[in-house]
């Protein structure tokens, strides 16, 4: 089959990247999960990701392969973050890119700057529990809160391509399926107010505002995205399994709306098995193949041995560093170029069913999900 450098790679799922130039302790701490605690026992560059990094990002910003950590942050220091950035993701090969713009603890490229910066289109994200904490700041009541999350579902998702819930974050994905009652739903947002009075936090964390966040989402009628499996120390993981958003997907199915699986890693085993058995249900494993680096190729290969072809995405869950788009992007067509040569090999597939598959999972199957013009 012709080299998957060719194949084009739809991004389903990423975020902005940070708009200043960045101290060696900052590149560590954006390269993995564990953020600054990656410190604690080393630097994150004395992993699979940091030698990943040396070996592929270097060339770009015109050092050699294994440049030292430091030698690397001296060189994207000089260019500034703004070329660094242009430079990686042009890099990367991206044709397009779908964004998530609901985590923003310090500015990042919006949408239309990362699409300057790549030249591809971009495409936005709305996630759901950042609605909620926005109708809570807008002074809704308890009675009218839900009212207020509808009309701005409907208003900042007017342009997006999907919705995305990060309930694995707040409460664990051990969901009960069934649509809220309205009763339900303002006494939910009657207690949180209460507690936001009292001196709490406005996060939103009531399993009952979520599933009611999720029921108006898939009423909505665009893919929804959810976060499964790996994530950052505020993540309970024993709580992600995908597996335990079964009811929810047997409750769903018969509506139509896509369910997007992101990330699941260490779960993207059972993720495959539910993309193959739960037609609405589609999968990546996004950030973990940045995350481990040369072991890319197995962690994809375990997601493929049950996930149909039409039911994986490519994502980067890049976020923060344009090295991640990099990375993500390279280290996904090495995986997936080497499991389908090694069918090829093995007389498992033809050459043309090979490059078929991989346009389905670079580029097709996000394009008919999220309905991306070609």
């Amino acid at each position: 089959m012709p080299p998957l450098s060719d194949v084009e790679l739809v991004d389903h799922h990423c975020h902005g990247v940070v708009r200043r130039d960045l101290h060696l302790t900052d590149l560590s701490a954006l390269l993995t999960e564990g953020g600054a605690a990656a410190g604690a026992a080393g630097s994150a560059f004395d992993s699979r990701i940091g030698f990943a990094l040396r070996r592929w990002c270097p060339p770009v910003l015109d050092l050699p392969v294994h440049a030292s950590p430091e030698e690397y942050l001296q060189r994207r220091t000089d260019l500034g973050w703004t070329e660094v950035t242009r430079r990686l993701l042009r890099a990367g090969g991206g044709a397009a890119y779908v964004v998530d713009t609901g985590f923003e603890p310090e500015p990042l490229t919006p949408p239309a700057e990362l699409a300057e910066l790549a030249g591809a289109p971009a495409h936005e994200v709305v996630r759901l529990e950042r609605l909620a904490e926005e109708a809570v700041l807008s002074g809704a009541s308890a009675a009218g809160f839900a009212d207020e999350v509808r009309r701005l579902l409907w208003e900042r998702s007017r342009h997006a391509v999907a919705v995305k819930t990060i309930a694995a974050y707040r409460i664990g994905l051990a969901l009960d399926p069934a649509r809220p009652a309205p009763g339900e739903v303002s006494a939910a947002a009657g207690r949180w107010l209460a507690a936001i009075d009292d001196g709490a936090a406005i996060r939103c964390a009531d399993e009952m505002v979520i599933r009611f966040l999720i029921w108006e989402a898939i009423d909505r009628g665009l893919p929804l995205q959810v976060h499964a499996g790996l994530g950052d120390s505020d993540i309970d993981l024993g709580q992600c399994d995908p597996l335990l958003l079964t009811g929810l997907l047997r409750v769903t199915e018969p509506l139509g709306v896509p369910v997007l699986l992101l990330h699941n890693y260490p779960y993207h085993r059972q993720a495959g098995y539910l993309t193959q058995v739960f037609g609405h249900v589609y999968a990546d494993v996004g950030l973990a193949l940045h995350n481990v680096g040369g072991a890319a190729r197995q962690v994809l290969g375990e997601l493929l041995e049950l996930a149909p072809f039409g039911k994986v995405l490519f994502s980067t869950d890049a976020y923060g560093l344009p090295e991640l788009y990099l990375l993500g992007t390279t280290l996904f067509r090495r995986a997936l170029g080497g499991l389908l040569d090694d069918g090829i090999a093995a007389g498992d597939w033809a050459a043309a069913d090979a490059e078929r598959v991989a346009q389905l999972i670079g580029s097709a199957n996000a394009r008919r999900v999220y309905g991306l013009p070609a």
